[in-house]
C-alpha cells in the first residue's frame, strides 16, 4: 500500500511507489556522476604527470621495521605484509578499546544514576570532563603526562611478580603456542565471521538447530589446550626478557580511546535506563528483588534494546579514531601505510584508496555484526 512501510506503519515521507523509484534513480545517477567526475579528474591529473593507477607496488620490499607488531614482519617483507601487520595492530587497539569502553561506560552510567551523592557527582564530573575535551589531547596527555613519568625498568611497578609496568611499557606473560596454535587462531577468527553469515543464509530448520554456534567456543577451547606453557617476563640487565610487552603508544591510545568513548556510552546507559517505566522497578521491588538485582535482571535487559543502536555509532567512531595513533607513533594503518609507505612509494592515490577501503571494510563488518545483535534483542511483533 502506498505511504506504508513494510511492517504496516506509516512511512516518514509518504509517496507513491513510482515517485519513490524515480527519486532513487535520480539520486543514484547524481552519485554516479559525482564519482565519475572524481575518477576522471584523478585520471587526467595522473596522465598529466605521466603516471598511472598501479597497485603493483604492494609486492615491493618494504625496507623498514615496526616498533610493535602482533604479526611477524621484517624489513625484507613486502608492502602488502606491512599493510596486513598494520591492519592487525589497528584491529588490536580497536578491540581493546571497544571492550574497555563498554565496561567503563556501563559502570559510569550506573554510578551516574546512583542515589549516593558522592558517586553520582564524581561520575558526572568525569563524564563531563572527558566529553568536553579533545580526544587527541587526551591521548597525548596519557602518553606524555602519565606514561612518560613511569619509572625505569629496574624500578618497575610489579603486579604479582608476573606483570611489570615501566616507561618502556606493560610487560605481561605470553602463551607459548603449540604446532597447531597458528592454524587454530585463524580458524577461530574465521568462524567468528562465518557463523553469523551461516545463520543469515542457511535454511530456517538449520538455523533453529544452532549447532553451528558451537564452532567458535570449540575452536577457542582447542586453542587454549594447544598452549604448551607460559613465558614470564624477567629483568635481565636493564630490560625485561620473555613474555610480551604492550608499548606506551598502545597503552596511551587504548586509554584515550576507551575513556573518551566510555563517557558517551555512560550517557547512553543513563538515558536508556531512565526511559524504563517506574512500574517495572516497583514490580521488581514488590517481588523482593534488591536494587542491584532489579538493575541487572529487569532494567538493563530492557534498556539494552535502546542502547545498542546508539552504542553502535560510538563503536564505529572508536574504530575510526584509532587513526589518531599516528600522533604518538603507534604503528596502526594510517601511521604505517598512509605515512611511511606513502613517503617511500609515492603512490598517494593508491595508498589513500587502500586505507579508506580498509576502514570501510572494518566498519561495515562491525556494523553488520551489531545489526545482527540488535535484531536478536529487539522486540518481535506477534
Amino acid at each position: 500500500m502506498a505511504g506504508k512501510s513494510l511492517k504496516g506503519g506509516s512511512s516518514l515521507w509518504p509517496m507513491k511507489a513510482p515517485h519513490a523509484l524515480l527519486l532513487q534513480g535520480v539520486a543514484l545517477l547524481i552519485g554516479g556522476l559525482v564519482i565519475g567526475w572524481f575518477a576522471q579528474n584523478a585520471a587526467s591529473n595522473l596522465a598529466r604527470r605521466s603516471m598511472e593507477l598501479d597497485f603493483g607496488f604492494l609486492g615491493s620490499v618494504a625496507g623498514f621495521s615496526m616498533p610493535f607488531q602482533i604479526l611477524s614482519f621484517a624489513p625484507t617483507d613486502t608492502y602488502f605484509l606491512a599493510l596486513v601487520t598494520a591492519f592487525a595492530n589497528t584491529l588490536l587497539v580497536s578491540a581493546l578499546g571497544v571492550i574497555t569502553a563498554t565496561v567503563l561506560g556501563l559502570g559510569l552510567g550506573v554510578l551516574r544514576l546512583s542515589r549516593n551523592w558522592l558517586l553520582s557527582t564524581v561520575s558526572g564530573a568525569i563524564i563531563e570532563l572527558v566529553r568536553n575535551t579533545p580526544q587527541l589531547l587526551q591521548i597525548v596527555f596519557w602518553y606524555v603526562g602519565v606514561l612518560q613519568l613511569l619509572p625505569l625498568a629496574r624500578q618497575s611497578l610489579p603486579f604479582g611478580d608476573v606483570a611489570f609496568l615501566n616507561i618502556r611499557g606493560l610487560f605481561l606473560p605470553a602463551p607459548v603456542g603449540g604446532p597447531w596454535s597458528s592454524a587454530l587462531i585463524i580458524a577461530f577468527f574465521a568462524s567468528l565471521a562465518l557463523v553469523p553469515l551461516a545463520r543469515r543464509y542457511l535454511a530456517p530448520e538449520s538455523r533453529r538447530s544452532g549447532l553451528f554456534w558451537l564452532a567458535p567456543p570449540l575452536l577457542l577451547l582447542a586453542l587454549v589446550l594447544s598452549i604448551d606453557g607460559w613465558s614470564l617476563p624477567a629483568l635481565k640487565g636493564f630490560n625485561f626478557v620473555g613474555g610480551m610487552v604492550l608499548p606506551p603508544e598502545l597503552v596511551a591510545l587504548w586509554a584515550g580511546l576507551s575513556l573518551y568513548t566510555a563517557a558517551f556510552i555512560a550517557e547512553i546507559v543513563r538515558a536508556s535506563v531512565e526511559t524504563i517505566g517506574k512500574g517495572q522497578v516497583e514490580a521488581a521491588h514488590s517481588l523482593g528483588l534488591k536494587p542491584w538485582l532489579t538493575l541487572r535482571l529487569v532494567v538493563l535487559p530492557q534498556a539494552l534494546r535502546l542502547m545498542i543502536p546508539q552504542m553502535t555509532n560510538q563503536y564505529l567512531n572508536l574504530i575510526k579514531s584509532s587513526s589518531l595513533g599516528a600522533a604518538i607513533a603507534y604503528p596502526e594503518i594510517v601511521q604505517i601505510f598512509a605515512g611511511t609507505v606513502l613517503n617511500q612509494s609515492g603512490r598517494a592515490i593508491e595508498v589513500m584508496v587502500i586505507v579508506m577501503g580498509v576502514f570501510l571494510i572494518i566498519n561495515l563488518a562491525a556494523s553488520a555484526a551489531l545489526a545482527q545483535l540488535n535484531e536478536r534483542v529487539a522486540l518481535k511483533e506477534r
